[in-house]
């Protein structure tokens, strides 16, 4: 199979940046397998997402040559840039505190290979879930919450973030607020479910709080984490209808269904190089 490669950029909005990019690919000998952009102008600023391949003799024949390519243009116009081999799949990290719903969809998906991505481990400041990570052939670690020293346990978290190589943290129901410090350590590589649309209905017990109000929507927002909580950039939102018939258990069956669901795809639309932040906000290349 052709090796593919993902080329994603954002840079300040001006003429011509999609003709040079495409056109420095075409004078290599590239094929533009797929290619989605975006200006905002609001903010001036452009974004792009390019998948392309070997399509001649003249194509770069190692990743440096490669990258030296897209640098050329990078220079030109100033670009914020990736470029990551398609078939790579991110390293992942996943917190968990007792719910299993969030956890158990992932590693499914992943087992059976429709989310592309290599989990290093799963942690937790609980005990609850390690019998489903272990099944899964994962390492489990335990790392509980001293509430008279939680900058220790998140000290121990960050360790193993870097210790394992990983490039995400997703926090798959982790019930636990983390710091400033810890935040801003992992800013834009750390994403949360939150069980609710934000910013509606935050904090404790959120569907109580729905069935109170009399709700006739529920939903889920994955989200990145920043220091704001439960406010960083959306991913990505799901909703569902619900009645005056339905109790707050039945919400939390729905919600939970719906949960799973937008938190998979917030991870794998990450592990494809589809999100790219835009300020408060995200670009979503679907």
């Amino acid at each position: 199979m052709t090796e593919q490669w993902i080329l994603t950029f954002t840079c300040r909005d001006q003429v011509g940046i999609v003709a040079a990019v495409t056109g420095a690919l075409a004078d290599a000998d590239g094929f533009i397998i797929d290619s989605q952009q975006y200006a905002d102008l609001e903010s001036g600023r452009f974004f792009m997402r390019v998948v392309f391949q070997q399509g001649g003799e003249g194509f770069p024949d190692d990743e440096v040559s490669l990258r030296h390519l897209i640098a050329a243009v990078a220079d030109k116009f100033d670009l914020d840039w990736t470029l990551n081999n398609a078939a790579r799949r991110p390293r992942v990290l996943i917190a968990v505190s007792n719910t299993s719903h969030c956890l158990n969809d992932l590693l499914h998906r992943w087992s059976i290979g429709s989310l592309p991505v290599e989990p290093v481990g799963v942690v937790s400041n609980h005990e609850t879930l390690r019998s489903l990570t272990e099944w899964h052939g994962l390492p489990y670690h335990h790392l509980p919450v001293d509430k008279a020293d939680k900058a220790a346990q998140e000290q121990a978290l960050l360790d193993l973030f870097r210790e394992s190589q990983a490039e995400l943290l997703v926090l798959a129901r982790y019930m636990q607020i983390l710091s400033a410090p810890t935040v801003e350590a992992l800013a834009g590589r750390c994403i949360n479910i939150h069980h609710s649309f934000l910013p509606s209905f935050k904090g404790a017990k959120p569907y109580h709080q729905a069935h109170a109000r009399g709700v006739k929507l529920i939903g889920a927002t994955a989200h990145f984490v920043t220091t704001d909580l439960d406010e960083g950039p959306i991913i990505e939102q799901q909703s569902d209808r619900v009645d005056h018939r339905d109790t707050v258990d039945h919400l939390i069956a729905k919600g939970r269904d719906i949960e799973a669901q937008v938190l998979a795809r917030a991870v794998s639309w990450i592990a494809e190089h589809r999100v790219l932040l835009n300020g408060h906000r995200t670009v979503v290349f679907r």
